[in-house]
């Protein structure tokens, strides 16, 4: 539930564009930037928190409960400064910092929950993530033409998630480290497990942000061929809701048959579905707003799956002392990737419009399932020879 709370603040400027934009001429580049701007910040902040280990040296639900609390000062920020001017791209930066402090941290307290089931535990955890991301759209579809309003109530939100966060309690699988150990870092290169587990996490990264920051554009720009804008915006809004929420629900139930079909079967088959529906959503573009709706629901429900298989594999590979940094440093460098990807969108559909857009990001999937179809391979050799 805090993590649910805490994550509303990551898309909040894409949900309240429309608003913004009817109030304030914001330039391509600086509408790119409120929302990569997260992914820049996320990516610095789970850096530094990788390179001092924090999430394996300090108390993961204070630390959680610390970021999610300056996170929502930091977002209600934006009530106050220049609309889509510098300080607002600052503000999305560091809440991305900061909420570097809750999405790692909390897998950190996940996976000290239990080995055999860590898929699960992972994948609720990661559902949560993925809930989380999909509320603004939903609080911003209540919240009607004052965007403030939905600024307002994720601030709230996160608040709220500081206090469910200083309940949480430990597992028994939870381990620390008593320092800095940089040899963590050398293990994400040297484990070749842990290398192919992140290799498919940097493509399945690739596509996934830059389909939930976008979709509803993509969705508004399809239905307004045959759509009135009253109609338009409001079933994007709905579609890219229930797309992503729908990813939630998908990690709950990938995470259950994870653990008895094998979590790297889950990513290849999640990433195979996704793979197809990029290219389903890139075809059935500017045709009857149903069939999209359709083909981003479905999806929407396969981009996410797979993300916490990866972060349970890095966990089950690594020992427990180092899963926390591991995991950290998977989703900076990951996160990296979702920069380009969301920052070059709008630059791409200029030039190339949405379909070619939706195509490309194909390329992630299919880079993804590579690596995990090479990884099932090494497991399999492994279990054979031991």
């Amino acid at each position: 539930m805090a993590v649910i709370a805490a994550l509303s603040l990551w898309f909040v400027s894409a949900a309240i564009l429309p608003e913004m934009l009817a109030e304030t001429p914001i330039p391509a580049v600086r509408q790119a930037l409120l929302s990569s701007g997260v992914q820049v910040g996320f990516v610095a902040g789970a850096l530094l928190s990788a390179f001092l280990g924090l999430p394996d040296r300090l108390h993961p639900g204070r630390l959680l409960a610390a970021c999610a609390t300056l996170a929502a000062l930091v977002n209600a920020a934006l009530l106050v400064l220049p609309v889509g001017g510098n300080g607002a791209i600052a503000a999305r930066i560091l809440t991305g910092a900061l909420l570097a402090g809750v999405y790692p941290v909390g897998m950190k307290i996940a996976v000290g929950w239990g080995v055999k089931d860590r898929g699960f535990l992972v994948g609720l955890l990661v559902g949560a993530v993925t809930l989380g991301s999909a509320a603004p759209h939903l609080i911003a579809l209540g919240g009607g033409a004052d965007w403030r309003v939905t600024v307002l109530l994720a601030s709230l939100a996160s608040l709220a998630a500081a206090v469910l966060a200083l309940g949480v309690r430990l597992g028994p699988y939870h381990a620390t480290s008593p320092r800095f150990d940089p040899s963590v870092i050398g293990r994400a290169w040297t484990d070749r497990r842990i290398r192919l587990a992140y290799a498919g996490y940097f493509g399945h990264m690739w596509e996934l942000y830059a389909m939930w920051t976008w979709a509803g554009a993509a969705m508004a720009a399809a239905f307004a061929v045959t759509l009135d804008d009253a109609t338009a915006l409001p079933l994007s809004r709905m579609t890219t809701f229930a797309a992503i929420a729908a990813g939630g629900i998908g990690c709950i139930v990938g995470g259950l048959v994870a653990d008895r079909i094998g979590k790297e079967t889950v990513a290849i088959i999640a990433l195979a579905f996704s793979f197809a529906s990029a290219l389903a959503a890139a075809l059935a573009f500017g045709g009857p707003p149903w069939l999209l709706c359709a083909v981003f629901l479905v999806w929407g429900a396969s981009i996410a799956p797979d993300s916490p298989q990866f972060s349970a594999l890095v966990a089950d590979f690594a020992p427990a002392s180092q899963a926390g940094s591991l995991m950290t440093l998977q989703t900076a460098i990951g996160f990296a990737l979702t920069f380009v990807t969301v920052q070059a969108t709008p630059v791409v559909v200029d030039l190339a419009g949405w379909p070619v857009l939706l195509a490309l990001l194909a390329l992630g999937p299919a880079f993804g399932l590579v690596a995990m179809l090479r990884l099932r391979r090494l497991m399999s050799t492994e279990r054979g020879t031991g």
